[in-house]
């Protein structure tokens, strides 16, 4: 039995925020990364590819389907379980800890909310034990404007077909199966956009340019090319015309994922320079001896955790059923920036061995900057918040 403490919301719910089953889970898959994954890193992000040992591993100890239910082939675990997932393997590779991100929060999220039940059974099994899954929403001319979609999809009778071009996606490399939104009705506007599950073998489907990038190397990010693609009508996820609703209530919780890489992102690199600056030497005595360096360790670790709080308290609040929109806008916003700072003054406090790919920092800084970009920029977070807090409702999707 696990062991657990209620807190008081400002709602007055109580939510639980400690389990003795959480921390077993999270002791596992810190082991997991630590040894299996560190060794790798360096080699993943020079070669910009993740080993497929890792991926294998992801997939045999259950962390691709952490919500998917138990008769589907997954944890049957909470959205939080998924979160401490995210952080730990963040910790030690933000490349990783994305894929299993993007595969969670997205992807099997889309598929458990909105799949029907043949969807379900024929889907959800098969990214629990062996397919990697990505989310097609980005393109050249739609980016924060998400609804602004070029890629179009046809409705022949008993299949659609889709032509146009996705940018930017996560796990393009590697995924089988893609959920993938194009504008069925373009005279309805928004109102056309529509979900379809597209898989890597139908015709008419290509993975494009692989993306050269600065950070999460070893992620893949591609463009995705739909030539006259045939969609069994069957694959439409949700009801057409419907998918801006699938878009957004995936992006909500996929914020708090987002939030969970860059906290384990800040928590690697700050763990690395508060050992380093332990080691260093320097007039006699280890450099966090200085008071200068003190001080600037204790404001990166009051950072870090403000940050960890407000990620996890998005995804309580998601777990209790509870509006947690704007929650979850503030801590990816917040999180993205706290790792970006944070990894930069690891950076300076490893000195010239900090700006060397022989020391882990510069990885992290690197890491980064990618989380005030995707999965909806820093201004759009300020956006959401704006709107929430001077609205007289939650202007939840209708």
């Amino acid at each position: 039995m696990s062991k657990t403490a209620p807190v008081e919301t400002l709602s007055g719910s109580p939510l639980t925020v400690y389990s003795e089953d959480e921390d077993m889970f999270r002791a596992s898959v810190r082991e997991f990364a630590e040894g299996e994954i560190r060794p790798r890193v360096e080699a993943m992000d020079e070669h910009q590819k993740l080993d497929p040992v890792v991926i294998k591993h992801l997939f045999d100890l259950g962390l691709m389907s952490i919500e998917t239910p138990e008769e589907y082939g997954g944890a049957g675990a909470s959205f939080f379980t998924a979160i401490i997932g995210v952080e730990e393997l963040s910790r030690v590779d933000p490349s990783v800890g994305v894929m299993m991100d993007v595969q969670n929060t997205l992807v099997n999220n889309a598929f458990i909310r909105w799949g029907n039940a043949e969807q379900k059974q024929k889907y959800l099994p098969r990214l629990a034990e062996r397919s990697v899954g990505a989310y097609a929403l980005s393109e050249a001319g739609s980016g924060s404007d998400a609804f602004a979609m070029n890629t179009r999809a046809v409705d022949k009778g008993d299949h659609y077909v889709l032509t146009g071009q996705k940018l930017w996606i996560t796990n393009g490399l590697e995924a089988e199966i893609f959920v993938v939104f194009a504008n069925a009705n373009p005279e309805a506007g928004y109102r056309g956009i529509t979900a379809f599950i597209v898989e890597k073998t139908f015709d008419g489907f290509a993975v494009g340019k692989k993306e050269n990038k600065t950070g999460i190397r070893a992620s893949s990010t591609t463009e995705i090319i739909f030539d006259e693609c045939r969609v069994p009508k069957e694959n439409v996820l949700g009801d057409v015309g419907k998918g801006y609703k699938v878009s957004i209530e995936t992006l909500n919780e996929g914020r708090i994922g987002i939030g969970a890489q860059m906290i384990g992102l800040a928590r690697g690199a700050f763990d690395a320079a508060l050992n380093y600056t332990g080691e260093r030497v320097q007039f006699g005595k280890p450099i966090n001896q200085f008071q200068g360096v003190q001080f600037q360790l204790a404001e990166l670790a009051t950072e870090l955790e403000a940050a960890r709080l407000m990620v996890y308290n998005a995804a309580r609040l998601k777990d209790a059923g509870l509006p947690f929109v704007k929650e979850a806008a503030m801590a990816k916003l917040y999180s993205s920036r706290a790792a970006e700072h944070i990894a930069s003054k690891a950076v300076e406090l490893y000195g010239g061995y900090g700006f060397v790919k022989d020391y882990p920092v510069e990885k992290f800084w690197r890491d980064s900057k990618i989380g005030a970009i995707y999965e909806g920029t820093s201004n759009m977070q300020l956006q959401t918040i704006a709107k929430l807090l001077t609205s007289s409702k939650q202007p939840l999707v209708q």
